[in-house]
């Protein structure tokens, strides 16, 4: 709070105080008061108006600037009123109460939005469970009846599958507490179950799935951890090059403090340019405006997941040579361990 700007807005009390002045000078005048009583009482005439106008001042000046320091402060400039004590003068009474009117109505209103978003959610997650129904007796008639479902009508049935599993986990993930479940599990057994839901695209488009020595016990959730490997097996597969060698190879780093997941291949990799914004939502990049088959959903599911787990996830890559996603599960003694 500036004494400038104040004294500016006090401009009308100026005013009158300087005509008040002269009226009374001219009185004094006009009766012959002697020359120190003029004197004595303009002086004390000033001094009654200074502290009439910096009094109030100085009593505003705390609580105007503890606010506007405090909303500059925080993050969430809406929860200022916790922060403040309740001024002691009217003006800031009225301020004070009128911020807590704004406050209870924008909580109410955040805690309707909140309720219906949850609604939606809830619907979601019930939909997607009734679709899978369905899907997956298409997927099974499809493996059992070879016959009568080509390749292209699998591989349709396949991405409707992909897509809706996708939209469930980025549904989930956003309450990921109610969720997920952290206990130990064996990694090979996670990324065997991985390859086996993706067996019939990589056979058909020729990928080798290796997988080195991975029997390592990490801290996580299982069912979401397939769900990120499967994320970045389908873009490994998405974005193979047309070479005969083609590879997806999956090892393990375990360290003192960390174990580290590297899922790589020799697919058209990512220019440089676009790496930073692989894990960003509904980011395609040059591969995605090239091949047509990418939502940008994937890597971005993957990240807040991960994040959510407590994992680490970054990925490196050379265009037209290969990709590397490293998954980084740390060794934190104060995780409870379920059996």
């Amino acid at each position: 709070m500036k004494i400038g700007a104040y004294f500016k807005d006090n401009l009308y009390k100026l005013l009158s105080f300087i005509i008040c002045y002269i009226i009374n000078l001219l009185i004094f005048l006009a009766f012959k008061v002697d020359r120190s009583v003029i004197v004595s009482s303009s002086l004390l005439y000033v001094i009654c108006f200074l502290s009439i106008l910096l009094i109030p001042y100085y009593r505003k000046k705390k609580f105007y600037t503890d606010l506007l320091a405090n909303i500059a402060s925080l993050d969430k400039a809406y929860l200022v009123l916790e922060t403040l004590s309740k001024p002691e003068f009217y003006e800031g009474e009225l301020l004070y109460q009128a911020l807590y009117e704004i406050n209870k109505s924008m909580n109410e209103n955040v805690r309707l939005i909140e309720e219906h978003l949850q609604d939606f959610k809830d619907y979601i997650e019930m939909w997607i469970h009734e679709v899978k129904i369905p899907l997956s007796t298409l997927v099974l008639m499809s493996n059992n009846h070879k016959d009568q479902f080509d390749k292209k009508t699998k591989l349709q049935l396949k991405r409707l599958e992909d897509y809706v599993d996708q939209v469930l986990y980025y549904a989930r993930s956003e309450n990921a507490e109610k969720d997920y479940l952290i206990k130990e599990i064996d990694l090979s057994k996670v990324i065997k179950n991985v390859g086996l839901k993706n067996m019939d695209d990589l056979l058909e488009n020729k990928i080798d799935y290796i997988v080195e020595k991975v029997g390592v016990k990490v801290l996580t959730d299982s069912k979401w951890l397939e769900f990120i490997l499967g994320q970045i097996i389908n873009n490994s597969i998405k974005y193979k090059r047309n070479i005969d060698n083609s590879y997806i190879k999956i090892s393990v780093q375990d360290k003192k403090d960390k174990t580290i997941l590297i899922i790589e291949d020799n697919g058209i990799g990512i220019k440089e340019s676009d790496l930073k914004q692989v894990f960003d939502k509904s980011f395609t990049g040059e591969n995605g405006r090239n091949t047509n088959k990418s939502t940008g959903m994937g890597l971005f599911i993957a990240k807040n997941m991960c994040s959510k787990l407590g994992h680490k996830i970054d990925i490196e890559s050379v265009y037209n040579k290969y990709t590397k996603v490293y998954i980084t599960f740390a060794k934190n003694k104060y995780y409870d361990v379920l059996k």
